[in-house]
Parts: structure tokens; C-alpha cells; sequence
């Protein structure tokens, strides 16, 4: 499976964003595709995942109610729209891809196999 994350940019706080992750190759059924994000010397964080199966979206305390994640099955692409920025969404963001993740796996970057090259997110006050 390759991930190729594009969307990032720079953007005054309280603005907005949209990153995408195409997926290609041998992508199974019941797969999750999530976002993490690394900030300058901090280590990788969970963001948002979305399952194929049904949909459901998990979220960082930290972003939800202004990021908002989907996917189309139908193009193995991933939407992450962000809202709202603030300076601390600053960071590389990386979208990743699991399959059949408990939810209690959701979280943990070490369930995901499959990581795209990641793109920076720059959010300036």
C-alpha cells in the first residue's frame, strides 16, 4: 500500500485547510486510514481516523470540533479538513493506513503499517 498526503500549507490562526491522502496498491477491506502529526521535537501524535467500513471517525480530544475527517471508498482517498487553526496544529502531519483495528488500537501510531510521506501544516498568529 503507498499513501500520498498533499494539502498542507500556511495559513493566519483561524484558518482553514484541507489535507487528502490518496491510497493505492493493495488496499484490504476493513481498513482504518488515520492522520498523526509530529511537531519539532515532540513525538507523532493521533489526530483523526475514519474505518471503510462504516465510516467512523475517531478524534483527538485536542481538535475535535474543528477538524473533521472522511474518505471515499470509491477513490481510497482521505479528507482531512481543519478549522479553526490555531499556532499548536503547527506540525508535519502523516496519514497512515491499518486494517482490522480494534478501537482501542485507533490511537496508536504502532497499528499502522502504511505511512505517507507527510506534509507540513504551518499556522502562524
Amino acid at each position: 500500500v503507498q499513501l500520498q498526503a498533499s494539502g498542507g500549507g500556511s495559513v493566519q490562526t483561524g484558518g482553514s485547510l484541507r489535507l487528502s491522502c490518496a491510497a493505492s496498491g493493495r488496499i484490504v477491506t476493513g481498513n482504518t486510514m488515520a492522520w498523526f502529526r509530529q511537531a519539532p521535537g515532540k513525538e507523532r501524535e493521533f489526530v483523526a481516523a475514519v474505518r471503510s467500513s462504516d465510516r467512523s471517525t475517531y478524534y483527538a480530544d485536542s481538535v475535535k470540533g474543528r477538524f473533521s475527517m472522511s474518505r471515499d471508498n470509491t477513490k481510497n482517498q482521505g479528507y482531512l479538513q481543519m478549522n479553526s487553526l490555531k499556532p499548536e496544529d503547527t506540525a508535519v502531519y502523516y496519514c497512515a493506513m491499518g486494517s482490522r483495528l480494534i478501537t482501542s488500537s485507533i490511537r496508536g501510531p504502532g497499528h499502522y503499517p502504511y505511512w505517507g510521506q507527510g506534509t507540513q501544516v504551518t499556522v502562524s498568529s
